[in-house]
């Protein structure tokens, strides 16, 4: 059985999947309403693509139990898809440059942080952990078909039999 390695949530690890949505010393950021609050400014390509919009959303993922089996990916071909978690909790982000299991990477986001995945970048959906956890999401609507999924002929494992994560950080 494969096991994946896991590795932080950081802007260049993340770099070639989309963009990690972070309030930290490398944003962007400037005061605005008179001094009083700070603007982390243009964190994320947001992408609706041709004759798309940019909605927004609340998913409320359910926790998964680890270790997991990865056993299908998903893409978004027509436009980007940003999550921005609202509960505060560390989940993970499993994305791949192709949908093989050879090409996964597993990333521990904090719940500081969000992602914004490319259009087209192969990933899993929410894996929430311990706990029901809220993002926000902000996607496409508009025509066309903008959800593609595959099946994994292997099944690549995250959780605790790898000795990097235990679902209680």
């Amino acid at each position: 059985m494969k096991l994946l390695r896991l590795e932080p949530l950081t802007r260049h690890a993340f770099a070639p999947f989309g963009d990690v949505i972070e309030a930290d010393d490398s944003a962007h950021r400037f005061a605005i309403n008179g001094g009083n609050t700070e603007r982390y400014h243009d964190l994320a390509r947001l992408d609706p693509g041709d004759g798309g919009r940019i909605i927004v959303s609340i998913f409320r993922a359910q926790p998964r139990a680890l270790p997991f089996p990865i056993t299908m990916l998903e893409r978004h071909p027509l436009g980007s898809q940003a999550f921005v978690p609202l509960s505060g909790r560390d989940y993970l982000v499993v994305v791949a440059a192709e949908p093989a299991p050879s090409t996964l990477r597993c990333f521990l986001a904090r719940g500081t942080q969000g992602v914004n995945y490319a259009p087209g970048t192969w990933h899993h959906p929410l894996l929430a952990l311990d706990e029901v956890c809220d993002f926000l999401v902000l996607d496409r609507s508009g025509a066309g078909s903008n959800c593609d999924e595959v099946m994994l002929p292997e099944h690549p494992v995250v959780g605790a039999m790898n000795g990097c994560w235990s679902a209680k950080t």
